[in-house]
């Protein structure tokens, strides 16, 4: 959730490492630093807030140095504040660290005892401190890191800078992810590709416990038991355009717009036109083998969870299961020979889906991968990874990435059904021929924008707002609350529309507006009972339906949005785009930061 960028050169590297930070502002942060080393001194300059901040301190206090590190902190120890921004510098030691030491409490307290004196709340200054005592008792920069990480309980990444060695910087990670950059006169390391776009294409992704020596003509890579390892160098393909907002007022705008496109260019890498089937990537197990699937994500990833949830047990008569990552491995989860693991996720780094994903595997379960970035952890360790290709997804709040996930999960359901011999050829031909209008049906959904603007200044001035969805459309249900309460700040809930006579319909009345998705078909006529039942007692309804459901239900409403008519199956797709495009612009009416909601991170590398 944090970002790191460092940078060792021939020209002063501040302004280089800024704009770096500015490509990792997506992940969340509030505050953030740089550290330059310059005529044998480590120089600081911090800012608590947004990046304009530490770009002011900047302009007034220039910071000169060619070799340097820079960080976006979310804070997770110690509040907010100068004092607890990164870098962490001591007299010999300067860094910056994404991740959490879990044992930092023991290590602290060891460290006061032995006379040094903290400047801030933080586990990361810790790590400064440890590695301060190892140079001052005649341990080289290497010597010190090797006796430092193995003393570190948790997840890390690190770039650290020694006073005394203005020609070296050194990485290390555990649990998260750092990225080695290279160019001819320069290196660099980053938290991920995009950090290093505008500045090289070449890099090279640390394994689990690798530690590096970097110098600017290259780097020397060690392995978890300080050995030499060559580790491969590939091009990233990841574009400083990419954190262009272009014309549209936010990235999260940007991303609900590009939808048709991403969505798309991801289902063309799993149809089969021709065919007319769908296929997913080789594989090395036998998916006709496959008994139970449990399918495990966090927030938005999760509700994809639960989409498939209805998708699979349809389709392929396979049970399943859907699990929160952050609960998963405590209840100490029964495992079976045939069992599947899915995990789902953005940035193939969330904390508590990587170690769900290690549970799983070391239990003897295959695992396959949902994800968006093919050369995160959980990709490279699943078994099968099933990409997305929403390309990088900026926005806190996933909008892209989600729909794109949807679709990926739409073709796994289809070809584990094949494989279960549950779907005959015809019907794979029908899902084939559904799952190619998605795109124009986005299309058509996002042409209701400006309707959807218009109304949201009504559900600004809410204080609650509910959301009622049957079947698949629950899970819509769940998302919709989930956006709203991520970018608004206006409390929400998603609610099964059968449960709401079980408890919620209490909390109905004139002041609370209600928002049901409810495609006409199978479910319509008892989701627009439960919406009557609302409506009774006060609810002031905006229903989200297409043509015929809007002409069977859309008296005394207080708003509709019309969606084209589309088969069940690809809806969950289609009518993401008005729960996403509400929350938007509500938010937009209420003046939040809607691409970095309060308290919120892209990445969460932190249990």
């Amino acid at each position: 959730m944090c970002g790191i960028i460092g940078i060792i050169g021939e020209r002063d590297v501040a302004q280089d490492l800024l704009d770096g930070l500015k490509r990792l502002e997506y992940r969340g942060y509030d505050s953030a630093g740089i550290c330059t080393l310059h005529n044998d001194q480590l120089e600081r300059r911090r800012a608590e807030g947004k990046l304009r901040n530490l770009e002011e301190k900047l302009r007034t206090d220039p910071l000169p140095g060619q070799v340097g590190i820079a960080h976006t902190r979310w804070a997770t120890h110690g509040a907010p504040t100068v004092g607890n921004a990164h870098p962490h510098a001591t007299d010999h030691v300067a860094l910056v660290h994404n991740g959490i030491i879990e044992n930092f409490k023991p290590l602290r307290d060891e460290l006061i005892a032995d006379g040094r004196t903290f400047t801030s709340q933080t586990d990361s200054e810790v790590v400064a401190h440890l590695l301060s005592r190892e140079v001052e008792n005649g341990a080289s920069p290497e010597e010190a890191v090797k006796a430092v990480l193995p003393l570190l309980r948790g997840a890390f990444a690190l770039a650290i800078i020694f006073k005394s060695h203005p020609d070296m910087m050194i990485g290390a990670r555990l649990g998260s992810p750092l990225v080695l950059g290279y160019a001819d006169d320069e290196m660099y390391l980053g938290s991920d590709a995009l950090a290093l776009a505008g500045l090289t294409q070449r890099i090279c992704y640390l394994e689990e416990g690798d530690w590096c020596v970097v110098r600017r003509d290259g780097a020397q890579i060690f392995d978890a038991e300080n050995k030499p390892v060559t580790r491969a160098i590939s091009t990233s393909g990841a574009s400083a355009a990419a954190v262009e907002k272009g014309n549209y007022r936010h990235f999260m705008q940007k991303e609900i717009f590009e939808q048709p496109i991403v969505v798309a260019q991801t289902l063309k890498s799993y149809l089969r036109p021709l065919e007319e089937q769908v296929a997913l990537p080789d594989m090395e197990f036998d998916l006709s083998s496959v008994t139970r699937v449990t399918i495990v994500a966090c927030g938005t990833s999760s509700y994809v969870g639960m989409v498939g949830k209805y998708w699979i047990e349809q389709l392929a008569r396979v049970p399943v299961e859907v699990d929160v990552a952050s609960e998963y491995r405590y209840r100490d989860p029964v495992i079976e020979k045939g069992q599947l693991a899915l995990f789902i996720s953005q940035s193939g780094e969330t904390a508590d889906t990587l170690a769900a994903l290690r549970h799983c595997r070391d239990a003897g379960a295959t695992t396959a991968g949902i994800i968006n970035v093919p050369t995160s952890t959980m990709a490279r360790e699943a078994d099968l990874l099933m990409p997305t290709h929403a390309g990088p997804e900026i926005g806190v709040a996933s909008t892209k990435a989600f729909t794109c996930q949807l679709a990926v999960m739409a073709a796994f359901a289809t070809n584990l059904a094949r494989a279960k011999g549950k779907l005959s050829p015809e019907e794979e031909r029908d899902i084939v021929r559904h799952l190619s209008e998605v795109p124009a049906a986005m299309n058509e959904a996002l042409d209701h924008d400006d309707e959807i603007e218009a109304m949201a200044g009504t559900i600004a001035k809410a204080r609650d707002v509910l959301y009622l969805g049957r079947g698949p459309d629950y899970p819509m249900a769940l998302e919709g609350a989930l956006k709203l309460k991520e970018i608004s700040y206006i409390h929400a809930e998603g609610y099964a529309s059968g449960e709401m006579k079980h408890g919620p319909i209490a909390l109905i009345d004139e002041s609370v507006p209600l928002i049901v998705i409810a495609p006409s078909g199978p479910l319509f006529e008892k989701t627009v009972s439960n919406m009557h039942e609302a409506q009774a007692r006060g609810a002031q309804v905006v229903l989200i339906s297409d043509a015929e459901g809007l002409a069977e239900a859309g008296d005394g409403l207080l708003a509709t949005i019309r969606m084209p008519k589309v088969h069940p199956l690809i809806a969950p797709l289609v009518y993401a785009i008005p729960v996403q495009l509400l929350a938007y612009h509500v938010a937009v009416a209420k003046g939040t930061d809607v691409d970095q909601p309060r308290n919120l991170a892209k990445s969460v590398t932190v249990e």
